[in-house]
């Protein structure tokens, strides 16, 4: 039996740079004690004044998502603040999301939940996956909502004649992953307008879910 009292919180560090500059930000965090990392290929969204709420201007987009303990993520986060100069414009963006467990690197579970209040996070992030082509459809319903613009990867599912099953949501083989940072006052609007866009209600249309964001770098309004 795993004995969890000791294990300290485990931290996603999720970072947007324009292409080409993700593998630079994981050999930085290795400096910083983090072991590796995933770098996605994705895509920012197409208006231009979107973008400026993510500092970034060119289309294509590396996103880099690393794990680790928190006290060695908040330390990687200040060094690669000061490395890479998230809070210029175009520079991209840095922010750390919590998870209760992980399984093939090291285990760990979440202390007690903190009663809310002065830590509540300012921003939340909303990660919507959707068939090939409705990504932009994604994005569109946020932006109604008060959504200043999102992150698009593409990504596939288990194979053509899978007929199993995720969150009662058809595995087909095209899916589009819509990332979308948002401060926590709109995200209930911004969710209730992908879901009705986008019908995500019904099998196959689509999940999404939220994670609260710890701490950023690099918002730019």
């Amino acid at each position: 039996m795993i004995n969890y009292d000791n294990i300290p919180i485990f931290e996603l560090i999720y970072v947007i740079v324009n292409y080409g500059s993700g593998s630079r930000v994981l050999h930085k965090a290795k400096e910083y004690g983090i072991s590796g990392g995933t770098v996605f290929l994705g895509r920012g969204t197409v208006n231009n004044s979107l973008l400026k709420f993510f500092s970034l201007y060119d289309e294509k987009k590396e996103i880099v998502l690393m794990g680790t303990d928190k006290h060695t993520a908040d330390r990687a986060l200040v060094e690669l603040n000061k490395d890479f100069q998230f809070e210029k414009p175009n520079h991209g963006i840095v922010f750390t999301t919590s998870t209760c467990e992980i399984v093939g690197s090291r285990c760990c579970i979440c202390e007690q939940k903190e009663e809310r209040g002065v830590n509540e996070p300012m921003y939340q992030f909303i990660i919507t996956i959707v068939n090939r082509g409705k990504a932009e459809e994604v994005i569109e319903a946020a932006k109604a909502a008060g959504s200043k613009g999102g992150t698009i990867i593409n990504a596939r599912g288990s194979g053509v004649h899978e007929t199993s099953k995720l969150f009662n949501m058809d595995i087909e083989p095209e899916k589009e992953i819509v990332m979308i940072l948002t401060k926590e006052d709109i995200t209930e609007a911004v969710v209730s307008s992908i879901r009705e866009r986008l019908d995500i209600d019904k099998a196959g249309n689509g999940i999404i879910f939220i994670q609260n964001v710890n701490k950023t770098y690099g918002i730019y309004e």
